[in-house]
């Protein structure tokens, strides 16, 4: 539905405009809808053509942008068609919602030490059926603390009314979708958009991890960005690498080692644009705070994310799409929508993409910015603040499901990954001239030396 697009378009400039000026400018076609007792189709559609309209204004590009709702719901799951191979499972087997004495939780056990943390409070469960036995006994209120306590990442389930009234909804419903604060100074850019590969050339250093910055990050180098992805020596994310690494070049750096700082260093003074995800006052304890960001690189774009918002008592609380999902009400929606007994989330992680690009859209308008006037600045995202224009969109209308997926769906192009040879889907965005493509196929983390990898200004090697 159009309005949603317009309103996303609108939040993501830092200029107020008439609205009809990006309907205008603006084509979604393709019928049918994810299931869901929200609008995530539309939610899909709306975040993709607000990136694609930013692109337009920093590349000058005259014509219309067209987004296929249809190819944009199932980039929202995966975009990847392995062949002859396959992707490992998403989840940690205990990863998952558990029914407490009084509710429901979910536990978010991925990453090594947030599994541990969890069986700190929990014991060591070897099985999801163990684990249930455990959990079982709680109250979902006390367990969600305790996990948290411990270090881990946990949400109890909550209806969209108790968010509504709880101190942290109250404080995500009052922050804007998109954060901006402008810069102080004034600072030439060194990089200018590049006719037929808009974005060849834009160095943009890459500190997130799964799922919202890296579809950021993918979506700039999809328009031809020097993506850089820097990643700590232990860090992996096997199910979700070969989705989000495509056209980046993949590096590790140790901040705790004096010769990796100095090469961090160098890179963020040759960035023009800093992506990252660290939890607030993160990067401040590895001495990268904001003041210390600007000296090293003046007139740097900066944009951040995290899950739960940046005022109120839950910021800097850990989080991932699917916690955000149950602590705001939507399981619990989606559980009441589908007459279930269990908790029922969104189709996809719609929270997620749609942050993602939005955040490249505030990358972008950020730069038109700088190259109109010499101050970018800074935007700041979150989950949350998605989750909430996704229920103020309000229910899902009636409407056929999405069409099959058939071979036309895919690109022609066999991609050489890390891990043997695969498919994508066809680009759910087309914008008048360049065509949304990537230099360099997916590929694991640490694969590359962490260096720049291309001159200013020169495309795909």
């Amino acid at each position: 539905m159009p309005d949603l697009a317009e309103e996303l378009a609108a939040q993501t400039r830092l200029t107020v405009e008439d609205p009809s000026q990006a309907a205008r400018a603006l084509r979604i076609s393709g019928i049918g809808t994810l299931p869901s007792a929200f609008r995530v189709t539309e939610l899909a559609a709306a975040s993709i053509a607000a990136a694609g309209l930013a692109l337009a204004e920093v590349a000058g590009l005259d014509g219309p942008v067209a987004v296929d709702r249809r190819l944009a719901s199932f980039w929202f799951a995966t975009s990847l068609r392995p062949e002859n191979w396959r992707v490992p499972a998403p989840w940690d087997p205990v990863a998952g919602d558990y029914r407490t004495r009084d509710g429901w939780i979910r536990l978010h056990t991925n990453a090594p030490h947030h599994r541990a943390a969890a069986e700190r409070v929990l014991g060591a469960q070897a099985d999801r059926a163990g684990m249930a036995r455990a959990v079982a006994g709680w109250d979902k209120a006390a367990l969600e603390a305790a996990i948290l306590d411990a270090g881990g990442c946990a949400a109890e389930m909550r209806g969209l009314a108790d968010w509504t009234g709880h101190p942290q909804g109250r404080a995500v419903a009052a922050e804007p979708l998109v954060a901006f604060t402008p810069a102080a100074e004034r600072t030439a850019s060194r990089w200018h958009p590049q006719a037929g590969r808009p974005l060849a050339g834009l160095r943009v250093l890459d500190l997130t991890r799964v799922l919202a910055g890296p579809v950021a990050t993918r979506f700039l180098a999809g328009f031809g960005a020097d993506v850089l992805r820097i990643d700590a020596p232990d860090w992996d994310e096997p199910a979700i690498v070969p989705e989000t690494t495509l056209g980046k070049t993949c590096s590790r750096l140790d901040l705790r080692r004096a010769a990796d700082r100095a090469t961090f260093a160098a890179l963020l003074a040759g960035a023009d644009v800093l992506v990252h995800g660290y939890r607030p006052g993160a990067l401040d304890g590895l001495g990268y705070g904001p003041e210390a960001r600007r000296a090293l690189a003046p007139g740097l774009i900066d944009v951040s994310l995290d899950a739960y918002g940046w005022t109120g008592p839950w910021a800097g609380r850990r989080g991932f799409d699917s916690l955000v999902q149950m602590s705001c009400g939507l399981a619990e929606a989606g559980q009441r929508w589908r007459q279930a007994d269990i908790p029922v989330p969104l189709p996809v992680q719609a929270l997620d993409h749609a942050t993602g690009y939005l955040m490249a859209a505030a990358v972008l308008r950020l730069l038109a910015r700088r190259l109109s006037d010499g101050t970018g600045g800074q935007a700041r995202l979150s989950l949350a603040r998605t989750a909430a224009i996704l229920i103020a969109a309000g229910p899902a209308e009636p409407a056929p499901a999405l069409a099959p997926e058939t071979r036309e769906d895919l690109a022609p192009e066999i991609e050489a990954t890390s891990w043997g040879p695969a498919r994508r889907l066809r680009p759910p965005l087309v914008v008048a001239g360049p065509a949304m493509r990537w230099d360099r196929a997916a590929r694991r983390l640490g694969d590359d030396a962490p260096a720049w990898g291309r001159e200013r200004g020169v495309g795909a090697r």
